[in-house]
């Protein structure tokens, strides 16, 4: 192999974002032709395919969790990342490291030839290379846009689960659930498992699945759940779980993603073993940044990368059923292409203050836009606009008091930057709030 592109990993990221002339670029053709002269043989391992609109990174943490409870090597590629791109490709919980990522996207890059590939692309082969070389036992990998197209769906799934279908990224996916689902339907295989955890699943997503064979199991009709007091149970026609402990990750809605979790593993326990106590070590060990993180103190800090109508109708229900005494803060950044009227009807009346925060680049929109669009629903009298962050967090500290709360919420690049600024938190704290 002739000698590396790059040799740090910022280099090998920077130029894989201008390698492919589209930064979205639906289709399976080149990242197959790539795949193939990589690894001629299909995948080692056993492979579980994670889609849906909302949800999948909370049912790939719980899957990956259980098996690795389970004893077995697992691998988890998920995006888009927080605040480091390995977070992206895990073994048993780890991040790959840069000097791993470098040698492999060196060996991607010799094998494309002349193809170009997306930034996606690259690291979903790179996930594809890393497991391989890891020797994983199973990969759960989830999708990162649709499913039919999405360059996850390379590798036949030998179970795949969609977690919800709802409207997001419409531009790509169609303008109604149906098509929608249609496309999340995709990964999908003959005679394998098929997952629905959605409790109104679209027609078409239905006829996909049946017209190819696949078996489905949907939530509501193969298998169940329900809460218990302080505990949950879940059955279908084959297993039963009773007095199982309730999720570690922050929400009610995570009893139906792990119950689909639970589903997916049952689908295939032919091929895996895994007994009550690693359902049990699995549900309470599954951990996951932005989604719904609670960062206790005199000010109450809620980081959640809810960013389309469901996801936030999901944040505003957890608002509702834990008040705090005081105010709450919103600090919110939405790319140019989400439905945000959608996203502020969820969330106009479990918010008492707003902050509009800029996202840089193509898809962004300065603080001053994303206001006047928060302004222009009806729904919110007094927005103040901010260009970053810092500037946004600064003017909500020298307000707030405690027993109030601050949600930070939208797009991953409104997350990431105030989770990576976690100390912060004592830092700028005004006196009022120190002293307590």
């Amino acid at each position: 192999m002739p000698d590396p592109r790059f040799t740090t990993l910022d280099d090998w990221l920077r130029w894989q974002e201008t390698l492919h002339p589209r930064a979205i670029d639906l289709g399976l053709e080149r990242v197959r032709t790539v795949l193939r002269r990589l690894q001629p043989e299909p995948p080692p391992y056993l492979v579980i395919t994670v889609g849906g609109t909302n949800g999948k990174g909370s049912c790939v943490a719980f899957l990956a969790a259980t098996l690795q409870a389970a004893g077995y090597r697992v691998g988890a590629y998920t995006s888009p990342h927080l605040l480091r791109y390995n977070e992206r490709i895990r073994v048993n919980g780890v991040e790959v490291d840069d000097a791993t990522l470098c040698r492999i996207f060196a060996r991607i890059d010799a094998a494309r030839g002349a193809l170009s590939l997306t930034y996606f692309e690259f690291g979903t082969l790179a996930a594809l290379e890393g497991f391989r070389e890891a020797g994983v036992d199973v990969a759960v990998l989830e999708v990162g846009l649709g499913g039919r197209l999405d360059a996850v769906n390379v590798v036949d799934a030998d179970a795949a689960l969609v977690v919800s279908v709802d409207l997001d990224h419409l531009e790509w996916l169609g303008a109604d659930r149906d098509s929608i689902g249609y496309e999340k339907a995709g990964i999908y295989r003959t005679g394998r498992p098929a997952i629905c955890a959605d409790p109104d699943p679209p027609r078409r997503l239905l006829e996909h699945a049946r017209n190819l064979g696949a078996k489905l199991y949907r939530v509501g009709c193969d298998y169940h759940f329900a809460r218990a007091g302080a505990a949950w149970r879940w059955w279908s026609e084959t297993a039963r779980f009773d007095d199982l402990p309730i999720p570690s990750l922050t929400g009610r809605h995570q009893l139906g993603n792990a119950a689909a979790a639970l589903m997916t593993l049952a689908s295939l326990r032919d091929r895996l073993t895994v007994f009550p106590d690693a359902i049990r070590a699995g549900l309470t060990q599954a951990r996951l940044s932005g989604r719904l993180q609670i960062i206790p103190g005199p000010v109450e800090w809620i980081l959640d990368v809810a960013h389309n109508p469901h996801a936030a109708a999901v944040l505003a229900e957890h608002l509702r059923h834990h008040r705090r005494p005081g105010r709450t803060w919103a600090m919110v950044g939405l790319l140019a292409d989400k439905d945000t009227d959608g996203v502020i009807r969820a969330l106009a009346e479990v918010v008492d203050d707003w902050h509009a925060v800029a996202i840089p680049g193509p898809r962004g929109r300065t603080g001053a836009e994303l206001a006047a669009s928060l302004r222009s629903t009806g729904l919110v009298n007094t927005v103040v606009a901010h260009e970053n962050t810092d500037r946004a967090r600064r003017a909500i500290l020298d307000g707030a008091r405690a027993g109030d709360r601050i949600v930070v919420f939208g797009s991953f690049h409104i997350v990431a930057p105030v989770l990576a600024a976690q100390p912060w938190i004592a830092e700028f704290s005004p006196p009022h709030l120190r002293e307590i």
